[in-house]
């Protein structure tokens, strides 16, 4: 057994906190982008965007996001080595893409009908509709779900431990297995993560207060 300090634990724990971070903003940052354009295909009514964006919907939310890191690191290792924080940021990118989407679908759908029909009397683009009149609106009420959606994708990371890719939960379990001291090691992991996602968690809630006053 390695003697461990308390402070030794905390400086090995933050050190693995960045890569937390970085994976958490790949997969929301690349969620986003990804579930904004299976949005604006599905609104624009392209040809078999419904059906595709609801099988991709219906598969990334229908199975466990355990899995879809298994088959991301597993699968692509067939073809070609990669390392874990690539195949975590993948699964990650593709899970949330699919919950982003809907998360934004709902608010898009929230803005009155008589906003669509106002700004297509105007003869205004599906574009210059979404970017003018519908996007702002619907942004608007789509801040409060995305931000605390951010809370279940940082939460989601720690999971990325099983394919080898040391972040905090990883770095907790070497740690533990080196120090023999679980509930110390996995109190502090839990601190941690409850650091990150406490401030975005009521930095969510005051923003959907807030909303609803201006109503």
């Amino acid at each position: 057994m390695i003697s461990f300090t308390l402070w030794d634990i905390w400086r090995n724990l933050l050190a693995a906190l960045p890569w937390t971070v970085l994976l958490s903003l790949i997969a929301f940052v690349g969620g986003g982008l990804v579930g904004l354009a299976l949005l604006v295909a599905r609104i624009a009514k392209l040809p078999g965007a419904e059906t595709f964006v609801s099988g991709y919907v219906q598969i990334f939310q229908g199975t466990p996001l355990l899995m879809q890191l298994f088959l991301a690191y597993f699968g692509l290792g067939l073809f070609v080595q990669i390392p874990g924080i690539v195949a975590a940021g993948i699964a990650l990118t593709l899970y949330s893409s699919a919950y982003l989407s809907e998360i934004w679908r709902g608010c898009v759908a929230a803005v009155p009908k008589g906003q669509w029909e106002a700004s297509q009397a105007l003869a205004l683009s599906l574009r210059e509709q979404l970017r003018h009149v519908i996007g702002p609106q619907a942004a608007r009420i789509a801040i409060a779900p995305t931000v605390g959606f951010l809370v279940q994708i940082i939460k989601g990371t720690a999971l990325a431990s099983v394919i080898g890719f040391i972040e905090l939960t990883k770095a907790g379990t070497m740690i533990s297995n080196a120090t023999f001291r679980p509930f110390t090691v996995y109190a502090c992991v839990a601190l941690l993560y409850f650091a990150l996602c406490f401030p975005i968690s009521a930095w969510s809630h005051s923003l959907e207060r807030k909303l609803h006053a201006h109503r």
